[in-house]
Order: C-alpha cells, then structure tokens, then sequence
C-alpha cells in the first residue's frame, strides 16, 4: 500500500523534531506531497508530523493525473510516456503507476525524478488546518479521502 502525504502547516514555531522529520519526509513546503510506502518506520514519522500533515492510500488513477500534471524531472521537464518507457521496463505512465500501486518499483527510483510533487492549495480551501480530520478539520489520517483532496489540488 502507497501513502501519499501531503504539508498543510507552515514552519513558524515547529518544533525541532518534528521539522527535522518533516525534512526526511521532503515535506520542505506547504502543499508538497511525497508518496511513502507502508511500514513501521514510516508510520512512526507519520505520527510524528501528524499534526502538520494529512495522508492516505492513494488510488491508481489519481497517481497517474498527478504524475502526468504535477511530476517533475530534473530541469523541469515533465514526464512522458517516451521517458517512463526509456528508463524503466514499464511502457506508459498507466503502467508505471500501477506498479507503484504494487509496491514493485518505488517513484524515486525512477531517474533523474523530483521526489516531491508540488501541488496547488486545494479548491474550496482546507477544512481546518488545526484540527483533526476525524473531527472536520485537514490533518492527519483520512484514509481514501485523501483522492478526492489531491483531485482538488491538482
């Protein structure tokens, strides 16, 4: 299972830990989303940020929009279904994605990739960003909620 976390808290008055785990996740930015798989480390830092974060499993069509709009390679450059197809054994981003979905192959793997995809603040706002999302606000775990967020961010 692949879990796409997504900053929806700044960076004034963080605590050192919280911002140093922050930095390991690449969450350097507000609206940044990093995909993590699923294990106890990662689970651990998740806790961590939990009150600056929101996360959840991501599904494979969503993957593929954000890779298709938002992902990044060095210099700029989108990805492509001719790079995707050059570097990796997989020939479209359709297929890259799913793979990802599987746990076969990890999307910082691929070369010369951004880990990070930087998104647009969400339309129609966050609900909160205070509070929790279990009770009406942004943060923490929203378990498939977290598509229809990264569909209005996109």
């Amino acid at each position: 299972m692949v879990y796409a976390v997504v900053r929806v808290r700044g960076t004034v008055n963080i605590k050192p830990n919280i911002k140093k785990t922050l930095h390991l996740l690449n969450l350097t930015r507000v609206n940044h989303c990093t995909l993590i798989n699923e294990n106890k480390v990662y689970k651990g830092m998740l806790q961590v940020v939990k009150d600056y974060t929101t996360w959840g499993e991501i599904n494979t069509d969503t993957l593929t929009k954000m890779i298709k709009s938002r992902g990044m390679l060095v210099g700029d450059k989108e990805i492509t279904d001719e790079y995707i197809k050059g570097a990796t054994p997989y020939k479209s981003i359709d297929k890259f994605a799913d793979a990802i979905q599987n746990q076969k192959i990890s999307y910082k793997e691929l070369p010369d990739v951004k880990p990070i995809f930087r998104l647009h603040p969400p339309k129609k706002g966050f609900e909160g960003i205070k509070r929790s999302f279990v009770n009406g606000g942004a943060l923490g775990y929203r378990g498939e909620k977290i598509n229809d967020l990264l569909t209005r961010m996109l």
